[in-house]
């Protein structure tokens, strides 16, 4: 349990890979677009993907992926291509990119219309700063200033991700929420079970696409 308390970005239980642990920042942005003004369609409705350990072979690794890609789908046809890795010397861009019927948008800040007769240019302000403006002036205000939703709609939205790359399978939103899988440890102690064991040579499982059970 320490081990894996004190290395828990290899152990789905405590960071769930890093798709969760990090991409989740870049599909909580990809959800905002999509849903715009309405909370019910800033999720995606079902997905399917393909991941690996391509060089985090080491059984020091745990039992997380180096890479994902993950396609989802949202409630009005629109796609999300998601792609995260963890491997020296790739393309290593953070970034999204957003296409519509209108326009689209790139990493700088630009949006530009269709036909390029309108570009929105101007100078990117510090996303951490304006976060932190917006909670100080709610504060002051007394307004309500709560991105729980937002949050627990971009953990699940990493989550199926995950279940899409470690099984193979197309997996809709619903049935990830009604699955009663837990990864947990059934209580929180230093002598307590870990949820997750390694054999004799200290081997963690790790999923294999076709084969593992997820939901």
């Amino acid at each position: 349990m320490e081990y894996q308390v004190l290395n828990w970005y290899y152990y789905n239980w405590l960071s769930g890979d890093h798709i969760c642990e990090q991409h989740i920042h870049n599909l909580d942005v990809c959800n905002w677009v999509a849903g715009g003004k309405d909370h019910e369609a800033a999720y995606p409705v079902k997905a399917n993907g393909m991941g690996g350990r391509q060089v985090r072979t080491d059984k020091k690794y745990g039992e997380i992926f180096d890479h994902h890609f993950v396609e989802y789908e949202y409630a009005n046809g629109s796609r999300l291509y998601s792609q995260c890795r963890h491997i020296r010397g790739c393309w290593d861009n953070v970034s999204e990119f957003v296409h519509g019927t209108k326009g689209s948008s790139n990493p700088g800040g630009s949006i530009q219309s269709a036909d390029g007769n309108w570009n929105y240019s101007e100078r990117q302000k510090d996303p951490y700063q304006v976060e932190h403006d917006d909670l100080f002036a709610a504060i002051r205000m007394g307004a309500e200033y709560n991105e729980a939703d937002n949050g627990a709609y971009s953990s699940m939205t990493s989550i199926l991700g995950r279940l899409c790359t470690y099984s193979g399978k197309e997996i809709t939103w619903d049935d990830a929420i009604k699955s009663n899988v837990s990864l947990a440890p059934k209580s929180y102690a230093w002598d307590a079970e870990t949820p997750v064991k390694a054999n004799a040579d200290g081997v963690y499982p790790i999923a294999v696409p076709g084969l593992s059970r997820v939901l």
